[in-house]
């Protein structure tokens, strides 16, 4: 069987135990250029042993299987790698495999990115809040390192995570904070009392936190449909409870036949 490995791991950092970013280069052809938000499919072959943190698998793969999932993007696309940001499902298929990867081994990696959770089809002067539980910041990261910064508007991202380390990007999304003024950053963890050195940030659910008006405190401003866009991304309850209740204040769910203001991306 001729082998479908077209690209090679460059790097490998463990955020948490659960949790790894992983930059893969195209061996032998490049990336074609993309929008940031959008993702890309990756694949391993069923042979690829499991990473030992990994449970019994849900389901039986057959040998010679290219299995294959979609990720998020997290890398600017003027970058000559392309960086995920992925979360350990211990009774999953792939992800124990990626688990088990070193530097320089081969992957699969799809020649063709797709999905339309973008800022296309946002005004230049709309305020932008970006949500995400989880890996689901990986989008944002994309956005943020490609161009979102040099929009005129103000943008936020509010992160959830049940523990401080799970907050990935943490480090860049303060530094991004500290360094422009249109920019905020507001993570929360909704865990800690196990955080051995205390965590003196917010703890609430995001759906409290924007129901306080934080966002408008940030902005200065009155958040409106008129004026904002939301983006949603991560655990499929976050996001479900966050669609209804920006619902409920006038905000229009996104699809591309009928344009709104809250944007959705799940990630199961």
């Amino acid at each position: 069987m001729e082998s479908k490995y077209n690209s090679v791991v460059t790097h490998i950092m463990q955020v948490s135990p659960t949790m790894k970013i992983i930059r893969i280069k195209p061996d032998g052809w490049e990336f074609p250029d993309f929008t940031a938000g959008q993702f890309v499919a990756l694949g391993l072959y069923a042979e690829i042993p499991r990473c030992e943190e990994a449970t019994e698998e849900y389901k039986f793969q057959e040998p010679g299987t290219l299995i294959k999932r979609a990720y998020s993007i997290a890398s600017s696309s003027s970058q000559h790698f392309i960086e995920f940001y992925i979360t350990l499902v211990h009774s999953g298929s792939l992800t124990p495999r990626l688990f088990s990867l070193n530097i320089g081994d081969k992957i699969y990696m799809a020649p063709k990115p797709t999905g339309m959770f973008t800022l296309d089809m946002v005004d230049e002067i709309n305020n932008i809040v970006l949500i995400a539980t989880g890996t689901g910041v990986a989008p944002y990261m994309s956005m943020l390192r490609s161009n979102a910064l040099k929009r005129k508007s103000k943008i936020m991202v509010i992160q959830g995570a049940s523990n401080s380390w799970d907050l990935g990007y943490y480090s860049e999304l303060q530094l991004l904070s500290s360094m422009f003024d249109n920019f905020f950053y507001y993570p929360t963890v909704t865990m800690p009392e196990k955080e051995p050195a205390g965590w003196v940030g917010d703890t609430r659910f995001i759906e409290a936190i924007w129901k306080d008006g934080t966002v408008h405190k940030h902005f200065g401003v009155e958040v409106s449909p008129d004026n904002t866009h939301f983006f949603l991304c991560g655990n499929p309850n976050m996001i479900k409870s966050m669609q209804e209740i920006l619902k409920d204040e006038g905000f229009k769910l996104h699809s591309r036949k009928d344009p709104g203001q809250v944007h959705s991306e799940e990630f199961f």
